[in-house]
């Protein structure tokens, strides 16, 4: 009941086997907050991006904290640790960090793309970057130099777990965190889609989106807009709410169901 099970064919197998066979980007009411929220919400939003198209990005991310972590713990450590043991644990620091900043660096670029491509519609178009940190050059160097610091921080203060997505709205040249409620699910939804579009690209499917009580915060305009994109570019798409008229501009080969309390049903 604590672990979730994986199954592809009937046979077990890892979550980084099943982000091979399919992409999964979602929006909940939750990421409302996303841009005004702390830059740890932001990360974990752009690395969900990158591993939809880049599968190995998990294990890098995790073989990156595994080693933070277990550095972090030596630095505290009473008496002080074996140097050469800190030594290997930064290096792999500095190859997993490198991939994992790469791996963000590339999603930018090529999302950045594909949104001025796609032109302003009924979504705000958004201007995406990075920010915080990005010297990936003598990076295991700089740990080392750093672990009085760190240790008396009792933290890893610089690295990847640090950088910050940064979103502006392009028209208004204004961060997405001072724009209105509306813009700023604007700004989201046309992230979301231009990287369903990216994820096609790259992959030759496209992702399952998965959209939470999106339809309830966009006006007539963006609803329709909303359904008939979703419709026009294939794949699948879940779009929950509680209220059936949100759902009226939604394409007549929709799936439609009635949840209720332990019960789903054909609508």
């Amino acid at each position: 009941p604590e672990r979730r099970i994986v199954r592809i064919d009937g046979a077990g197998a890892s979550a980084s086997s099943l982000a091979e066979r399919i992409a999964i980007v979602w929006v909940t009411p939750a990421m409302d907050r996303l841009f005004t929220d702390s830059a740890g919400e932001r990360r974990r939003f752009l690395d969900r991006l990158v591993l939809a198209l880049e599968p190995s990005h998990a294990g890098e991310a995790t073989r990156y904290e595994a080693a933070m972590r277990q550095r972090n713990r030596l630095l505290a450590a009473d008496p002080p640790a074996d140097p050469a043991w800190l030594d290997a644990l930064e290096m792999q620091m500095a190859v997993h960090g490198a991939a994992i900043t790469s791996a963000r660096q590339r999603l930018v670029a090529e999302l950045s793309t594909v949104i001025a491509a796609t032109g302003n519609g009924p979504f705000a178009r958004a201007q995406i970057g990075i920010t915080g940190w990005g010297d990936v050059g003598d990076y295991a160097h700089r740990l080392a130099q750093a672990r009085g610091g760190d240790a008396a921080a009792g933290r890893t203060r610089e690295g990847p777990h640090r950088i910050d997505l940064v979103v502006e709205h392009a028209e208004k040249r204004q961060a997405a965190a001072r724009c209105s409620t509306g813009e700023q699910k604007a700004l989201l939804l046309g992230i979301v889609l231009a990287h369903a579009d990216l994820v096609a690209e790259h992959r030759g499917f496209r992702p399952v989106l998965l959209l939470d009580e999106v339809a309830a915060h966009l006006d007539a305009t963006r609803r329709a807009a909303l359904m008939s994109r979703i419709a026009a570019s294939g794949g699948q798409a879940w779009l929950t709410g509680t209220d059936a008229m949100l759902f009226a501009d939604a394409p007549a080969a929709s799936h439609r169901f009635l949840v209720k309390p332990g019960e789903i049903s054909p609508d």
